[in-house]
């Protein structure tokens, strides 16, 4: 009799393994198309701001083409100044091709790629200074020059992602400090909102606001610690050798 019931027992804990495996993966699934849900509000919200970066950057080329040009149209064109002219557009081409490849690097960052935390809170507000002065707010850096690297994807996507959570649902001015600190292991990044007089913008977002569970999901898939409050939010990177 032992062995039918044996085999009873074990035709009953298949299935239930089965419907444990399945959970599992289900379970893994959803956490997966959480943070891919949370990095593409992101880079829908950057869109603008790193749209507005490229151009920055490729506007100079064009406005020496038209000086060279205007040049060239001389009855009697000073070929000296014309090939200085293209010396400067061909300087101005490769800084430009370096600069776009690094903006493009805040949409698809190379894996395993690292940047200094001062340098990536410095390249953070010059990459969302100009859209939230359009919101009435400031930005304002107290970093410092910290060589201890991070990951960079990391760091540039959950340093957007806590300016915006913080400040999507804020009505009027307000003055927003990023300050930050490193030791060895951990690299700290401090945010602040500072409400100042003043009358309030309109509120006009791109797309969602991001919401506080958005960045939670990418900070735990990145190994980044987080604490926020209603007008603060902390983020603590390992620091890479």
């Amino acid at each position: 009799m032992r062995e039918p019931t044996q085999a009873a027992e074990a035709g009953t804990m298949v299935p239930a393994l089965n419907d444990m495996t399945s959970t599992v993966a289900s379970s893994a699934q959803d956490k997966l198309l959480r943070v891919e849900a949370a990095r593409y509000a992101l880079l829908r919200r950057l869109a603008f701001s790193i749209r507005h970066q490229m151009v920055a950057h490729l506007q100079p080329i064009g406005m020496v083409t038209e000086l060279l040009e205007r040049r060239l149209r001389s009855p009697t064109p000073d070929l000296h100044q014309a090939h200085d002219s293209v010396a400067r557009i061909n300087g101005l081409s490769k800084a430009a091709a370096q600069d776009c490849l690094d903006v493009i690097t805040w949409m698809a960052p190379e894996p395993g790629a690292t940047l200094p935390i001062g340098q990536a809170v410095e390249d953070c507000i010059m990459l969302l200074r100009g859209n939230f002065s359009f919101r009435g707010l400031s930005l304002r850096a107290d970093a410092g020059e910290l060589p201890q690297a991070v990951g960079r994807a990391a760091v540039r996507t959950l340093l957007p992602a806590c300016l915006l959570a913080l400040t999507d649902n804020l009505e009027g001015p307000a003055e927003i400090t990023i300050s930050a600190t490193a030791n060895d292991e951990t690299a700290t990044v401090d945010f602040r909102v500072q409400r100042t007089e003043g009358e309030g913008y309109e509120k006009q977002l791109n797309y969602r606001a991001l919401q506080w569970e958005d960045v939670q999901a990418m900070a735990r898939s990145e190994d980044v610690e987080l604490a926020h409050t209603d007008s603060t939010a902390r983020l603590g990177f390992p620091v890479l050798e």
